[in-house]
């Protein structure tokens, strides 16, 4: 099992960050509320990964937190949650927002995550529910999507590009790309970067 990774960011494309150790550059699907925690291209990033084999591929998922992947590890237990579903649920929540969730027997909030129905929603609150019971309270005390600083783009790619970054990234995590563009479309803004589009079009949908 891969549990740590820690090298050189070589290229950002949410959801998916590509890492330099040694010559070998791994590729890691990473949930969007950490995806905006990475540091900049060229600089260096401690990754904490889930390793998942299956016939046809062989795929490594990050964290830059325990509390997330421990979420994360949890999720996939549930019946009907698969990894990518796991990973647009932590994207478009964090894992405390999820948590609060969850207590609160909030099945409207749950519903509105791509690959999320009535009856997956109504699973993840009486599963999650009685596992968080036997972990300790603070376990997931991370901040929200709503916490992070918004920055400017600072690649000098067009709002253009930006736009269908972000829409890309979207499609990549459950959203149709119709649903996806209008997403974007809504609270794209002249300077945004692709990340920023992202966090501010997961934070509208809920």
């Amino acid at each position: 099992m891969i549990g740590r990774l820690r090298g050189l960011i070589l290229e950002k494309q949410p959801p998916l960050v590509l890492l330099e150790i040694q010559g070998v550059g791994y590729e890691i699907h990473m949930p969007m509320t950490c995806f905006y925690a990475l540091p900049e291209i060229g600089q260096e990033a401690i990754i904490y990964t889930h390793f998942i084999v299956r016939e046809d591929a062989q795929l490594l998922f990050g964290f830059t937190d325990k509390q997330e992947r421990a979420l994360f590890r949890e999720l996939i237990k549930v019946n009907g949650v698969g990894p990518k579903l796991a990973l647009a649920i932590l994207s478009g929540m964090s894992a405390q927002q999820f948590v609060n969730t969850v207590e609160r027997q909030d099945i409207s909030a749950l519903i509105k995550l791509p690959g999320v129905g009535t009856k997956t929603a109504e699973r993840l609150v009486v599963e999650m529910k009685d596992r968080f019971k036997g972990m300790h309270g603070d376990l997931f005390a991370v901040g929200g999507v709503g916490d992070m600083p918004l920055t400017p783009n600072p690649s000098g790619a067009s709002a253009d590009d930006a736009e269908s970054e972000a829409v890309a990234a979207l499609v990549s995590l459950g959203y149709k790309p119709q649903e996806a563009s209008r997403m974007v479309s809504k609270v794209a803004r002249p300077g945004a970067d692709c990340e920023s589009m992202i966090r501010d079009a997961l934070r509208a949908a809920l």
